[in-house]
C-alpha cells in the first residue's frame, strides 16, 4: 500500500513518520508555512523516546494529469470542518488503470467526529472508519509532538456503514508494523461514538485551559448520552475504553514537557480560523434537536468556540462567567 496522509497535523504527522519509518510508501499533504517546513527540513517528530526527523515527500494536493497508483490509500487527518473540501479535492483524480479515486481507492478516515464518513460515503466507494486515541500535538511548522507511550496510538479501525474487510485488516497491519495499536472492529462506529462522548469536553478545556468545572464537564457529556439514547445510536463506555487501552497509550512528558492541549485548544492556540466544536458539540445538537431532547451546554460550548475563533480570543482565555451565562 502507498499512503497519502491528507491533512498532515498532529495526527496525520504521526502517522505519516511512524509509516514512513516502518519502510512504508508514505506521501504528507499540507499547506502553508507547515508545507514549506515540510519540503525545506522535513516532519520533525518528538515522542517521549526520543527525536526523529523525516524527510517524506510533501505536496500541496493531486498533481495535475499525474493519477494515483492503484494500491494508493488515501488517509483523512484534517479536522472536520475541512472535510468537505479535502474530499472534493481528492475525488476525481485519476488512478493508473482508468477510474477516479472516489470509484477505486479507499479513504481511511482518521478524525474525530462521526459526520465525516457519511459525506465520505457521498463521494467514495471504499470508506473506512477509524477511531483515534492518538495524544499529539501540532503547533509549530514542521513539528509534532507525540505524548503516546509505549505506543504512539490506538486505532481502530472498520468499514463503513459497518464490518470491516481485507483493506481494512492490511491497513491495521501496517499500522501495527509502525507501533500502533490497531484492532479491526465490525462495530468501528460504535468505538467512535464512544470517542465523541469524550470529545465534548474539547471545547470547554479550548474555552477555559485545564482547570474546566467538573459539574459542567459532566453536563456536557450528561447531554450527549442523553442525545445519542434518544437516537437509539450504541456507543462504547469510558469503562470499555478504559479497560481497552489499559496501560497500552499513556501520556507521558516530552522533552519535559506535558501535552498542553487537545485538538480544538490546539486550533485556538495557532489561530487556525476555525474550530471543530460544530462537528463535536455540534453533532450532539443536532441530535438533540432530531429526537427531542434539549442540549443547552452543548449549544453553549458551540456557540462560544465560534465565537472565539471569530474574536481571536486566546486558547484558554473564554470567561468563565460569560460561558456559564451562555449555559444558562
Amino acid at each position: 500500500m502507498r499512503y497519502v496522509i491528507i491533512g498532515a497535523g498532529a495526527v496525520g504527522g504521526t502517522i505519516g513518520v511512524r509509516l514512513g519509518e516502518a519502510g512504508r510508501d508514505v506521501t504528507l499533504v499540507a499547506r502553508g508555512a507547515h508545507l514549506d517546513a515540510l519540503r525545506e527540513r522535513g516532519l520533525t517528530l518528538r515522542t517521549p523516546d526520543g527525536t526523529v526527523t523525516s524527510r517524506l515527500p510533501a505536496v500541496a494536493g493531486p498533481e495535475e494529469g499525474r493519477p494515483l497508483p492503484a494500491d494508493t490509500v488515501l488517509v483523512l487527518t484534517v479536522k472536520s470542518q475541512d472535510t468537505g473540501a479535502a474530499l472534493a479535492t481528492w475525488v476525481d483524480t485519476p488512478v493508473e488503470g482508468g477510474g477516479t479515486a472516489g470509484e477505486r481507492l479507499p479513504v481511511v478516515l482518521a478524525q474525530n467526529g462521526v459526520a465525516n464518513e457519511r459525506a465520505a460515503l457521498r463521494l467514495f466507494a471504499r470508506v473506512h472508519p477509524v477511531c483515534v486515541w492518538l495524544p499529539a500535538t501540532h503547533l509549530e511548522p514542521g513539528v509534532v509532538v507525540a505524548n503516546g507511550h509505549p505506543h504512539p496510538g490506538m486505532l481502530h479501525l472498520g468499514r463503513y456503514p459497518s464490518g470491516a474487510d481485507d483493506t481494512s485488516r492490511v491497513v491495521a497491519a501496517d499500522l501495527t508494523a509502525a507501533g500502533f495499536v490497531a484492532p479491526v472492529r465490525d462495530d468501528v462506529m460504535r468505538w467512535k461514538y464512544g470517542k465523541l462522548l469524550g470529545n465534548l469536553g474539547n471545547g470547554l478545556q479550548a474555552l477555559l485551559g485545564p482547570d474546566v468545572p467538573e459539574p459542567l464537564a459532566a453536563r456536557v457529556r450528561a447531554e450527549g448520552e442523553e442525545a445519542l439514547a434518544g437516537a437509539g445510536i450504541p456507543h462504547t463506555t469510558r469503562e470499555e475504553e478504559a479497560a481497552e487501552r489499559g496501560e497500552l497509550v499513556r501520556h507521558r512528558p516530552v522533552d519535559g514537557e506535558e501535552r498542553a492541549g487537545g485538538s480544538t485548544w490546539q486550533s485556538l492556540a495557532r489561530g487556525a480560523g476555525s474550530a471543530e466544536a460544530d462537528h463535536l458539540n455540534g453533532e450532539i445538537v443536532l441530535l438533540g434537536r432530531l429526537h427531542g431532547v434539549p442540549t443547552p451546554a452543548n449549544e453553549a460550548v458551540q456557540a462560544a468556540v465560534r465565537r472565539a475563533v471569530r474574536e481571536r480570543i486566546p486558547a484558554g482565555g473564554f470567561p468563565l462567567a460569560e460561558l456559564e451565562k451562555l449555559v444558562g
